[in-house]
């Protein structure tokens, strides 16, 4: 018996194949899940839905409406919600001396009110328990210069989620986080195009490896099964170690 036979699972932020959304929904099938997969553009998670056999549905994280009616749709097809785990992120930098309204604001809407909302419909159609997964971020661990909005709101949502658990603990809810590190990735494609970046990262990270949409989708993976029964309100460390450092400079990523 695979570890999600007859689970229902949402993943919100899958509309690229190299995402982690995607990742997770190829173990997620692998292991038997039902999986309603979501993103802003529904032409990018249709791709995706049709790899792992899920339902593609159009959904944009600022908005709340959108984000009810992809819990509904995930119980109107499948009778029920047992897990869902959110993807949906922006990347923004600016220095705290040159950060604007525009950018706190994308970042506020999209992480910390995206991702309340988010827990907020998902726990409300989870009628006989189940496992809520959000992602945070090593920017959230080691404070990096120039990620000041970016790094502080998926602080902020680390511990919404510990609030989260604690409330939705009595539903049989559990609610918890992952914590990728600098992982190659649809959203961070383009950096890599900077030679001296890989290098610069490996020498802050323990394990001496970057980590991968695999980890990450595998740590989501122990999350949304039964085998974390008793693991709330938690952050999964998935960053190789690197959260035991730092991140380079900007100096050292050109040097």
């Amino acid at each position: 018996m695979a570890r999600l036979d007859g689970k229902t699972i949402i993943i919100l932020g899958a509309s690229d194949g190299r995402s982690m959304g995607a990742a997770t929904a190829r173990v997620l099938a692998r292991e038997g899940a039902n999986l309603v997969l979501a993103a802003r553009r529904k032409d990018g998670v249709e791709a995706v839905a049709s790899e792992v056999g899920g339902v593609a549905v159009a959904c944009d994280i600022t908005d709340e409406a959108q984000i009810e009616a992809l819990a509904a749709a995930a119980v109107d097809r499948f009778g029920g919600l047992d897990g869902a785990i959110n993807y949906a992120g922006a990347d923004t930098q600016a220095s705290i001396l040159d950060v604007t309204v525009e950018q706190l604001r994308l970042m506020c809407d999209v992480h910390f009110i995206g991702t309340a909302l988010f827990l907020k419909h998902m726990a409300r159609r989870m009628e006989r328990g189940g496992s809520l997964v959000t992602t945070s971020s090593l920017t959230a661990v080691v404070a990096p210069p120039g990620l000041s909005a970016y790094a502080g709101t998926k602080r902020g949502v680390d511990h919404m989620v510990r609030v989260a658990a604690n409330e939705l603990g009595e539903r049989g809810i559990r609610v918890n986080s992952v914590i990728p590190g600098f992982t190659r990735s649809a959203m961070t494609e383009d950096y890599f195009a900077l030679p001296t970046l890989e290098g610069a990262f490996l020498r802050e990270i323990p394990l001496g490896r970057l980590s991968t949409v695999d980890d990450v989708a595998n740590a989501a993976l122990w999350l949304l099964s039964d085998e974390s029964a008793s693991t709330t309100g938690q952050a999964i460390d998935c960053t190789a170690g690197q959260s035991l450092r730092r991140t380079p400079t900007n100096e050292e990523l050109m040097r």
